[in-house]
């Protein structure tokens, strides 16, 4: 297992899909990584943008490989946090659920309506060590907000706020599902992005999410229901958009990591550590490896 003190905090980038690779890389390396949980869903690349750190991995493998209720969330998160990453931003392609929401803007939401059926696979604790993490604010608002910023920066249509309700797949919503989900007022539909959001607060890592739109889910009767065929070059122009934006944002992220969800773990662990069982202990180090010294 590798040792995050051997490495200063990194930036992590997960790319959605139609983002299997980041531009602007200094420094390249492909690491394969080895996790208690599984493997991740790819190398991480890890590289140098404009001084900072960085550790991309592409959700779905490169070439789209992965379906999303395939996607190993412990395994990838363990991997980013095992190389000291700190701060996340999760690219992922999501529906509207709002009119206002088109096809290529861009949201940066605040929070997450669960409708997953694998919540026992989004936790890393377990196996004699107890934690409830504090979730009411699922986004780091820091990083959010840096987000915000620079993406109206590059002149995009930005949605600021927004609810991601998180389905599994992988097929699209029926009509009545994408009905229900409007009368509860969410606005985006996706079907990655809040596993990975709850990982990264046990892990103490900083996550934002650049939610870019492809299409109006089924909902919208005047169009096609959503095909993957229909959303492909939604799906190629976000992606240049993101490379856009991460660009510039990486620079402007701290250094040290010290914001709230980087202590996370400080008010969410229940057992205490001479009750831990060596072989749980040993699996979480990268994310415990503070409480263990």
């Amino acid at each position: 297992m590798s040792n995050p003190s051997q490495h200063a905090p990194a930036i992590g980038v997960i790319g959605g899909s139609g983002l299997y690779d980041i531009e602007g890389l200094s420094n390249i390396e492909e690491i394969n990584i080895e996790t208690p949980f599984g493997p991740p869903s790819d190398a991480i690349i890890s590289g140098e943008i404009n001084g900072r750190r960085v550790c991309f991995l592409p959700r779905h493998g490169r070439g789209h490989r992965i379906l999303p209720s395939e996607l190993n969330h412990r395994a990838n998160i363990w991997a980013l946090r095992s190389l000291n990453v700190r701060w996340i931003i999760a690219v992922t392609a999501v529906g509207s659920l709002k009119e206002e929401y088109q096809p290529r803007d861009i949201v940066l939401p605040d929070q997450f309506f669960d409708r997953t059926s694998q919540r026992a696979n989004h936790t890393f604790f377990g196996r004699g060590i107890v934690a409830h993490i504090a979730f009411g604010d699922p986004i780091s608002e820091n990083l959010r907000q840096l987000l915000l910023a620079e993406a109206k920066a590059h002149g995009k249509t930005v949605h600021d706020r927004g609810t991601y309700v998180n389905m599994d797949g992988p097929a699209f919503s029926t009509r009545a599902e994408s009905e229900t989900n409007r009368k509860l007022g969410f606005d985006l539909i996706g079907m990655t992005n809040l596993p990975e959001a709850k990982l990264a607060r046990e892990a103490e890592i900083s996550l934002a999410t650049l939610a870019m739109i492809t299409d109006y889910d089924c909902w919208r009767e005047e169009e096609e229901a959503v095909t993957a065929h229909s959303v492909i070059e939604h799906v190629q122009a976000n992606a240049a958009t993101a490379k856009a934006i991460l660009q510039t944002v990486i620079a402007k992220i701290p250094v040290t990591p010290d914001w709230p969800e980087h202590h996370a773990l400080d008010t969410a662990i229940f057992t205490a550590p001479e009750l831990w069982p060596e072989s749980t202990a040993k699996e979480l180090e990268p994310i415990l490896g503070r409480f263990l010294k």
